[in-house]
């Protein structure tokens, strides 16, 4: 947490403020530090930050999160001196950079005063430092300002650190909380701009053409936000939600297809087929080994080696894919993908009809989706096989991603048919789950107790099978069900 402080404030006393917590004597530290960006400061607009500082190396700080008043983030830390970024801090961050290229854009001298916290065994568990920053334009100083910052190690119990720590301060006369990082300070309102890629809210009467670009801009601002998490691997959910932007595209490219330049769309969709493939094949492999991680705990604890070393197989298949996905982010070919996208996100290639208004226009484009998968639905058979139920589930994804392009301007009725649409999708996505659980444990390649261990899973996984085959018809009929003609004019229900 950072706290605003003013030049007549003085550190108070902090032993003793936190029960079982000491506090070392204040040290004083000067500190230079140079923050590098893009010319256009794109880095900082996604809340990112790449700094270097004498004698401590690089650190690279990935978007925050927040909760409350308290700040969450990612921090990379990588050696070397000089003056260019070194290659691994480059490789997380290279899905904004680009072609572009990092330059010194806020150069901050630092006077710490720093007090840290350990506890009865010594570990540290907070910091408190008291920074007095003067932003350097050359030789001159171009402002100043003071902060406060408590820093906690870990989560674990942080309100119980934090807050008397906030409390002591805020009395001894210390400002609100304020999260607004050095470096943006120093930069100033440019930096403070919203990110490179990002949807806008659409006025009343928006033109069908506004309505393309925000949900095209969405995805991909969606994906650029989790690339960096991809690469590194700290967020369990960054390689899904990175896959469900590529899904979304390319739905989006196709539902409004006919508003489109053909020659613009289709090598992107290909390209975008391309990334969701090598994300998608990581995804899928994660969610299973997730799930019979979870089906293993209900067998006998006497299998539980066995399941462990059948498990082992999926983790090495993982890492495996999860180095091929690297080396395509890696690739120029990405790169370039992503060039087009941002290039799209602000200037999608329209054709003039899309210069209509979008209430007239847009929720009609949501039908075609949605006839697809009804027919398919009444196309099939008593006991529809498994590919044919896989089938329903890409068609309902489909016409969810329709629905919720065209919310903006259709309404809270198409906002719940495509959540009627998710629900379809999610029972028949734990069909799939199961069925390709299955798949993986008869292909392999183990012998002894490990088969037998496979076997049981491959029989709890069929019941799970059984169980969606069951539920799947309950979720069409509530889709079926939905009111369509209040945002899909052409449809008759």
């Amino acid at each position: 947490m950072k706290l605003g402080a003013g030049p007549a404030f003085h550190l108070p006393e902090l032993a003793g403020v936190v029960e079982g917590i000491t506090a070392d004597a204040p040290e004083t530290v000067r500190l230079e530090t140079v923050y590098y960006d893009t010319p256009d400061l794109r880095l900082a607009r996604w809340g990112v930050s790449l700094r270097r500082r004498a004698g401590e190396g690089w650190t690279l700080k990935l978007a925050p999160s927040r909760s409350g008043a308290l700040l969450e983030r990612d921090e990379l830390t990588f050696e070397g001196g000089g003056n260019r970024p070194p290659k691994g801090a480059l490789e997380v961050v290279r899905a904004y950079v680009r072609s572009s290229e990092l330059v010194p854009v806020a150069r901050l001298s630092t006077m710490r005063k720093r007090v840290r916290l350990n506890d009865a065994a010594g570990a540290r568990v907070a910091e408190v430092v008291d920074d007095e920053v003067s932003v350097r334009d050359g030789r001159r100083v171009a402002a100043r300002f003071r902060e406060i910052e408590v820093e906690v190690v870990g989560s674990n119990g942080s309100d119980a650190v934090i807050d008397p720590l906030v409390t002591r301060l805020r009395g001894a006369g210390a400002g609100a909380p304020d999260l607004t990082p050095k470096h943006i300070r120093a930069i100033g309102p440019r930096a403070v701009e919203p990110p490179e890629v990002a949807p806008q809210a659409l006025a009343p009467g928006a033109s069908a053409r506004d309505v393309i670009k925000n949900a095209l801009a969405e995805s991909v601002a969606n994906l650029l936000h989790h690339d960096p998490l991809v690469r590194t691997g700290r967020d369990p959910e960054a390689v899904h939600q990175a896959r469900v932007a590529t899904r979304k595209l390319r739905s989006n490219l196709r539902t409004f297809g006919s508003l489109l330049d053909p020659d613009w769309t289709e090598p992107l969709r290909s390209e975008l087929g391309w990334l969701a493939f090598s994300l998608g094949a990581v995804r899928d492999r994660e969610v299973l080994l997730e799930r019979l991680r979870e089906r293993a705990k209900s067998l006998p604890a006497s299998d539980a080696r066995s399941a462990t070393s059948l498990l082992h197989l999926l983790e090495v298949e993982i890492d495996a894919l999860r180095k091929k996905l690297g080396q395509d982010l890696d690739s120029n070919r990405y790169i370039d993908l992503l060039e087009r996208l941002v290039g799209g996100a602000h200037e999608p290639a329209t054709l003039p009809d899309a210069d209509q208004a979008a209430t007239g226009l847009l929720p009609a484009l949501a039908t075609t989706p949605w006839r697809r998968l009804r027919s398919a639905v009444r196309s099939l058979p008593e006991s529809p096989t498994d590919p044919e139920l896989h089938r329903i589930r890409i068609l309902a994804k489909r016409a969810r991603y329709a629905a919720e392009a065209v919310a903006p301007i259709a309404g809270p009725d198409a906002a719940a048919y495509a959540r009627a649409a998710a629900k379809l999708q999610t029972v028949l996505g734990e069909h799939q789950d199961s069925v390709t659980a299955q798949a993986w444990l008869r292909a392999a390649k183990v012998t002894g107790r490990r088969a037998f261990v496979a076997g049981e899973l491959i029989a709890l996984e069929h019941l799970a099978a059984g169980k969606s085959r069951a539920d799947w018809p309950k979720a069409w009929s509530s889709l079926d069900r939905r009111k369509l003609r209040d945002w899909m004019p052409s449809t008759k229900t």
